[in-house]
């Protein structure tokens, strides 16, 4: 069990920002001092380029640098730290798979497959893709229960070349059985490339890239407690070798002639330019804070708080409160995605962030899915390691305000 009060002593935001309730963490975490430390100590005692210098500050923010492929490489249990490439967020690592493997391996007539359920960073990539090269853009639906068709005999087919995926929805909270996906894609076609969308996974349960078996996975650190603009994309180190570079410059390079340039080994190869330095090395401090919390005490934890909030959402609020995703809380995440009585989820989130509380309201970069739900938008409570139970007793009542104020 959680010590929820410990944990909030680390965030300085709970002490600058006294009664606030943040439900957003979907969009983005909060911060541990530890990782604030660390971006301050990067810049006030060794603020050097990484890479190619050979005096002690750069080489102090070079072995630091790398220090976090390493850590991040251990967290999700990667064969070796060199298939972790970093980029500036989750959605760069999807677009850099859809140009750098998608324009080497997808031609007229193949087939990309993802699903309703994506956020637009791995859904609109593709989709451009196959509308570029001729390809067949196929889309697997839900039920009505929040669920992923089933039925991948009639998904997948010897044309199918990359399949995209999330393994947790960031409206609906569901959890999709990837591995057992993936297994059956790669029954029926070998050859499959399957990319899976991990940003709303990782920081809430172990994930096991190695156990996984997927080709490629995404995610970001600002979901997860790290600074934003760092992304990750992990690959299999077979597969990053073989496709194009996605930028050019910088310490990617290997060699220049006049005629022709080579490249470095990945991951270098992918990270052209100067990086985030100071994020990236403060990344490896948030890793180690979940690492150090345990990520099955973080799940247990999300799993008991969301299912009090469900709960006190319908008992309080009956039939004029409709919650999205499935009704077993074992198959979702800390997501809880509602639409309250006829009541716009803008004017909604207005109310209660007057009341303190931190929601996000609207389509949450997922158009499709909420085309398919028949509703334009919804209210998005999400929850994480620093809530608690008081914090959906808030919401509750700042409900309960918005009922008041706009029936």
């Amino acid at each position: 069990m959680l010590n929820i009060q410990n944990i909030k002593k680390q965030f300085p935001i709970f002490q600058n920002q006294p009664g606030l309730v943040y439900l957003d963490s979907t969009a983005t975490s909060l911060k541990p001092k530890v990782v604030i430390d660390k971006i301050k100590e990067y810049y006030e005692k060794y603020s050097a380029n990484v890479f190619r210098g050979i005096y002690p500050m750069s080489e102090k923010a070079t072995m630091e640098f790398e220090e976090t492929r390493n850590v991040v490489s251990k967290f999700i249990n990667t064969n070796k730290p060199e298939e972790i490439v970093f980029t500036r967020n989750a959605t760069e690592s999807l677009n850099l798979l859809a140009y750098s493997l998608g324009r080497k391996i997808v031609e007229s007539g193949d087939e990309i497959i993802t699903t309703i359920m994506e956020h637009h960073s791995n859904f609109v990539p593709w989709q451009v893709l196959a509308s570029e090269v001729g390809a067949l853009f196929k889309i697997v639906n839900i039920d009505n229960k929040g669920y992923l068709e089933k039925d991948w005999n009639k998904i997948v087919t010897k044309k199918t070349k990359i399949l995209a995926l999330t393994y947790i929805s960031n409206v609906l909270g569901t959890i999709n059985p990837i591995k057992e996906i993936i297994s059956q894609a790669k029954k029926i076609n070998p050859q499959i490339i399957i990319i899976v969308d991990v940003a709303q996974a990782v920081p809430h349960q172990k994930i096991d890239v190695v156990d996984l078996e997927a080709d490629f996975v995404a995610f970001s650190s600002h979901k997860m407690l790290g600074p934003t603009g760092v992304g990750v994309l992990w690959g299999k180190e077979r597969l990053l070798k073989e496709i194009y570079p996605f930028m050019y410059g910088g310490d990617m390079i290997d060699e220049v002639y006049i005629d022709r340039t080579t490249y470095k080994d990945p991951p270098h190869k992918f990270e052209a330019g100067t990086p985030a330095i100071g994020e990236i090395i403060a990344f490896k401090e948030a890793v180690k804070f979940l690492d150090k919390i345990g990520m099955e005490n973080i799940q247990k934890h999300e799993k008991k708080i969301t299912d009090f909030a469900i709960n006190r959402l319908i008992n309080t609020f009956g039939q004029s409160i409709k919650i999205y995703g499935p009704k077993n809380i074992e198959d979702r995440g800390g997501i809880v995605s509602f639409t309250f009585d006829k009541f716009h989820p803008h004017d909604i989130a207005q109310i209660l962030a007057d009341e303190g509380i931190c929601v996000r309201a609207g389509h949450h970069c997922a158009m499709p899915l909420h085309t398919r739900l028949n509703v334009p938008a919804t209210v998005r409570a999400s929850f994480y390691l620093y809530n608690d139970e008081n914090d959906v007793n808030k919401l509750i009542e700042g409900l309960k305000k918005v009922k008041k104020i706009l029936e």
